[in-house]
C-alpha cells in the first residue's frame, strides 16, 4: 500500500498501542504503558497512513540476548494490504541477533511460523477467577523485599534480566505484590496484581511449588473480594493447571508461545504459575 511510513513511537504514543490492545479484547492493565515504555523506550513501532497511526507492534530488547514482541495490531480498515507484515519486519530489525519471543493468537501460528520466523514452543491459557477470602499469614509486600534479591529471583524465571521493567512494575499505581521468604530469608515466590480494563490480572506468579503459588494467589485475591481476576498459565506446568482447575477457575483465552529459535529456551516452567504479561513476556 502506497504512502505508508514506519517509525519508532514516542513514549506518549505507547498508550495508543495499549488502548488498541484493549479494543482487541486483550484486557491490558490501566497503567501498562508507563512500565512497557520503561522496559525499552525504543522498542515500540507504528505504521502511519493518511496522517494517522494505522498499525502498532513492539519489539522490546531486554538485554543483548533476548527480545519480546507484542502489541501487534493493525487498524481493521487497513488490513489485507500487507501493512502488518511490513511493520513487523521493520520492527524486528530492532532485535538484531537476539532471540525473540512472543505470545500469538493460536489460529495464526502457521502464519507466524511461515512468514514471521517464529516457532511454536507451547501454549499459555488465561483463567478467570473471583477474588475473596482472608489474607494468609507468612507473606510480605513485594515492595519490602530487597530489590536486588527480587531482580535476581525474577531473572531465574524469565529469559533476561529486566530491572527497569520490574522496578516500575512493582511500584506502579494500581499494582500490588506479595512475596514469601523461606526460613533462610530467600525468596520462595512472588506475585503482582494489577488493575485492568476488566477486573485484575495476576502476573507474574513465580513460586518454587504449588503450595507457595497458592498461598501468594490467596493473598492477592483476598484484596479484591467479589472482583474478577485473570491468571495466565503455561499449559506445560501441570501443577499450575491443577491449581486453577481445583479452584474452579474458567479458561477464557489461549495463546501460543513462540520463539525465533527451535532450541528450548531455558525456563523453569514448573515454577511459572503466572505469566507476567502476554505483551512483554
Amino acid at each position: 500500500m502506497a504512502g505508508v511510513q514506519f517509525r519508532v513511537m514516542t513514549k506518549e504514543e505507547v498508550a495508543v498501542a495499549v488502548a488498541w490492545a484493549a479494543s482487541e479484547g486483550w484486557n491490558p492493565g490501566l497503567a501498562d504503558a508507563e512500565c512497557f515504555s520503561a522496559a525499552d523506550p525504543e522498542g515500540f513501532f507504528c505504521a502511519e497512513a493518511d496522517g494517522r497511526i494505522v498499525g502498532t507492534v513492539s519489539v522490546v530488547n531486554y538485554d543483548d540476548r533476548f527480545s519480546f514482541a507484542g502489541l501487534f495490531v493493525v487498524d481493521p480498515a487497513y488490513r489485507a494490504h500487507g501493512i502488518g507484515m511490513q511493520l513487523y519486519r521493520y520492527a524486528m530489525r530492532h532485535a538484531g541477533s537476539r532471540v525473540v519471543g512472543g505470545d500469538g493468537v493460536v489460529v495464526m501460528v502457521d502464519k507466524y511460523q511461515q512468514s514471521g520466523g517464529l516457532f511454536l514452543h507451547y501454549n499459555n491459557a488465561r483463567y478467570e477467577g473471583i477474588g475473596g477470602g482472608t489474607m494468609p499469614a507468612g507473606l510480605m509486600p513485594v515492595r519490602g523485599v530487597n530489590f536486588d534479591d527480587l531482580a535476581a529471583y525474577d531473572a531465574g524465571h524469565f529469559p533476561a534480566h529486566r530491572e527497569r521493567f520490574l522496578r516500575c512494575w512493582i511500584r506502579q499505581t494500581g499494582h500490588y505484590g506479595l512475596a514469601q521468604l523461606d526460613s533462610d530469608g530467600k525468596i520462595a515466590g512472588y506475585g503482582v496484581r494489577r488493575v485492568c480494563h476488566t477486573g485484575h490480572k495476576i502476573g507474574p506468579l513465580f513460586a518454587r511449588d504449588r503450595e507457595t503459588a497458592e498461598l501468594i494467589l490467596n493473598g492477592l485475591g483476598a484484596g479484591i473480594p467479589g472482583e474478577q481476576f485473570y491468571l495466565d498459565i503455561p499449559v506445560p506446568n501441570a501443577a499450575a493447571v491443577a491449581l486453577v482447575q481445583d479452584r474452579k477457575m474458567v479458561p477464557v483465552f489461549y495463546t501460543a508461545r513462540l520463539y525465533s529459535t527451535r532450541d528450548p529456551v531455558p525456563l523453569p516452567l514448573d515454577e511459572i504459575f503466572g505469566v507476567t504479561t502476554f505483551e512483554l513476556g
